[in-house]
This record gives structure tokens, C-alpha cells and sequence, in this order.
């Protein structure tokens, strides 16, 4: 057996894995760990990873997403001391810290092809140019697919999507306790944001109804200090608030 050691972002994380087969061990008495999973890459060839912590065998599954616009990228601070942080014993937390590295790099919305990600989901999805490209399909973009598949196979009963710069936890979909649950933890108002089509949000409410989706609008800058605290405290919260039953997809989804 080896102990790997790997970087996303500024949080270094460390699996226990076995011999050949390249799947981490989990002990069966204490289940509770933290462990990398590489999820694939981005147009340009960056590694998009998630650290999946907590109870890893737990059926209570939440995710966060730290950046999917490349020019509102403070949660991803977020998502590092999530993933640092110590592992919850009730809930198997996916954070995904960047989906879009290639925006980031650039500084720009959308990902390489100039796509903006969250307008790529197939639900409502429809044809869209300039700031808000949906892309020549639904899930056209690696980006999108990845998030997809990440969805479709953990099925988390919570998701939060950190974008910027409206300061406010938007009443997406689900559990309206949750999310007010989120804000006061937070320090952030509870709003109401339109449902754009092909967004991520407006996908998983639709395939997923029985979870809660909603999107969190931080302020404009970075999150640091007491603030990026409660936005992570705030997080854990609302994981350890979701529903211990995985919600099944639609039909058609």
C-alpha cells in the first residue's frame, strides 16, 4: 500500500490507496476519510478535480461547487477549507473546488470554446450567443459533462453553486428551510433569482426534484477570514441538514 499526496488548490489532501487498483481502502469499522478523485479535464488539458470527505459510505450526499464562471471564482477558497476541513461523520461531501479552470486562467466567463457552462445543462437548454453562449448542444462542453456524470452517480440530496457578485442565497429549488438554514449560518440574504435555461441548478431540480439545488451569490472580491468561515460552516450545515435517501431521477433524466 502507498499514501498518495496530491494539491487542489491550496489544500493538499492524502488517500490511503491499494496495490494495483488504484480505488482507496476504506475501513469498514470508520469509514470516515477523505480521498482525491480526478474527474477528467478541461478543453485545454487542466486536470478538474474533487475531493469526496466525510462518511464515504454514507447514503447522505452533498456537493459544492466552488467556481463554474472563471471570472467568479472567490468560492473556490470556499471549496479548499471545506475540503481541508475535518471530515463530517454523517455526510459524504463532494467538493469540487473549479469546473472551469480554463476560465479561470483567462479570467473569462465561459471555458475555452468561449462557453459559458452554466447555460450547457440540457434541460430548457437553448441557443444563446455572446456573454451567455449556451454552446452547439446540450452538454456540448467537457466541462458540463463532467458535472453531469458527477451528478447523475453520487445523486446528492444537497448541491451549492458559488457564483458572484449579487450577495445572496437565491431560493432555488428544494428545501426552503435548508436554504434559509444556509443564509443565516452564512450572514447572507435569501433572494429570488430567475431560472436561466440550461443552467446547472435548473437541470438537477428537474432531474432530481426530491433534492435541494440552490446557488449561492457571493459578494464581489475575495472571501476571506470570519466570512469565508461561515460560508463554510454554512455549507456544512445545509449538507448535514439534507436528506439521508439519495433522490432518484426523473423520468427521462
Amino acid at each position: 500500500m502507498r499514501l498518495l499526496l496530491a494539491a487542489v488548490g491550496t489544500v493538499v489532501v492524502a488517500a490511503t490507496l491499494t496495490g494495483g487498483s488504484g480505488r482507496a481502502a476504506r475501513r469498514v469499522t470508520d469509514p470516515v476519510g477523505r480521498q482525491l478523485v480526478t474527474l477528467g479535464r478541461s478543453v485545454e488539458g487542466r486536470a478538474i478535480y474533487a475531493v469526496e470527505t466525510g462518511d464515504l459510505d454514507s447514503s447522505r450526499k452533498a456537493l459544492v461547487v466552488g467556481c463554474i464562471h472563471g471570472n467568479e471564482c472567490a468560492g473556490i477558497t470556499v471549496a479548499d477549507q471545506l475540503a481541508g476541513a475535518p471530515p463530517l461523520r454523517n455526510v459524504d461531501l463532494w467538493v469540487l473546488p473549479d469546473l472551469n479552470p480554463d476560465g479561470a486562467a483567462a479570467g473569462t466567463r465561459g471555458n475555452a470554446h468561449g462557453v459559458d457552462l452554466n447555460r450547457n445543462f440540457p434541460w430548457r437548454w437553448r441557443k444563446l450567443s455572446g456573454v451567455y453562449n449556451s454552446g452547439r448542444a446540450p452538454l456540448s462542453e467537457r466541462e458540463t459533462r463532467i458535472a453531469y456524470r458527477l451528478i447523475a452517480q453520487v445523486r446528492p440530496s444537497v448541491s451549492i453553486w458559488f457564483h458572484q457578485h449579487l450577495d445572496l442565497v437565491d431560493e432555488s429549488s428544494g428545501s426552503k428551510a435548508i436554504e434559509r438554514r444556509f443564509a443565516a449560518v452564512a450572514g447572507l440574504q435569501l433572494g429570488s433569482l430567475p431560472h436561466e435555461p440550461g443552467s446547472a441548478v435548473t437541470w438537477e431540480s428537474h432531474c432530481f426534484p426530491r433534492g435541494t439545488a440552490f446557488v449561492v451569490e457571493l459578494p464581489a472580491g475575495p472571501v476571506a477570514g470570519r466570512a469565508r468561515t461561515r460560508l463554510a460552516d454554512a455549507t456544512r450545515a445545509a449538507a448535514a441538514a439534507g436528506s439521508a435517501r439519495r433522490p432518484a431521477a426523473a423520468a427521462g433524466c
